[in-house]
């Protein structure tokens, strides 16, 4: 009789392997394995396709043929081959596919308000785990945000100590240790609790075990932080 939990482990590792295989057949725009040249897909090639995505769309620039058509969304209902994970804000003005210039499949976006790790349980972690685990991205962004307002609630209340209505209080306090971290650095207070913010999210990404951190030691996945700035449209690494 199997143990509980060995066949579930076992699967997870088939599927983890079946994601590996499949980055080495030379996916196509779409996700899907064609006799093309393979994109290289390493964390750092990865990295430089997003910034020079987000050069683009900063400069008005923006790859017109990108796929996000319904026909684009037809092909990729066979299956999803995205490059990069990326956490994000859940702020209306921050859309990483958008932002980075990409199309449907590239990426796979786990949104929470203040781009939080800490605190998210499994829903968020375990989206991540699944990402890199199964679906092959080699690159995990923490995406924070200028003008955050869930960052302007953290320093209030890190100031005041009132406690916000609802569940908004619980969000907010996952936030306050990255206020109080960024406390007294030279800057404006805002961007220096958003850096702040996102640093502590990558660290505590980097060390999720058992799967996210194995793949960082391996170097098979990199996590990096960014924060992007609605001024500009661009998108400063700051982890």
């Amino acid at each position: 009789m199997t143990r509980p939990g060995v066949s579930s482990r076992r699967r997870f590792v088939q599927w983890a392997g079946l994601a590996a295989g499949a980055m080495g057949l030379g996916w196509t725009e779409t996700g899907v394995a064609a006799d093309e040249p393979a994109v290289d897909r390493s964390p750092d090639a990865v990295l430089a396709r997003l910034l020079a995505g987000n050069q683009r769309f900063a400069g008005g620039q923006t790859a017109q043929s990108r796929r996000r058509t319904p026909a684009d969304f037809a092909a990729d209902a066979k299956g999803q081959a995205p490059m990069a994970a990326i956490v994000a804000c859940a702020d209306s003005r921050v859309t990483p596919e958008l932002i980075f210039d990409q199309g449907i499949g590239d990426l796979f976006v786990v949104r929470a308000a203040g781009n939080i790790v800490s605190g998210t349980g499994p829903s968020l972690k375990g989206s991540l785990e699944f990402g890199v685990g199964v679906l092959g991205c080699s690159l995990i962004m923490v995406l924070g945000h200028s003008q955050c307002g869930a960052i302007e609630a953290a320093i209030a209340k890190a100031e005041s100590g009132e406690p916000l209505p609802g569940e908004i209080d619980r969000l907010i306090d996952l936030i306050v240790p990255s206020v109080e971290k960024s406390k007294g650095m030279p800057g404006d207070p805002l961007e220096n609790a958003t850096r702040a913010n996102v640093q502590r999210c990558v660290g505590l990404l980097k060390g999720l075990d058992p799967i996210i951190s194995e793949f960082v030691k391996t170097g098979r996945v990199k996590v990096v932080g960014g924060v992007y700035e609605l001024r500009t449209g661009l998108v400063e690494l700051c982890a």
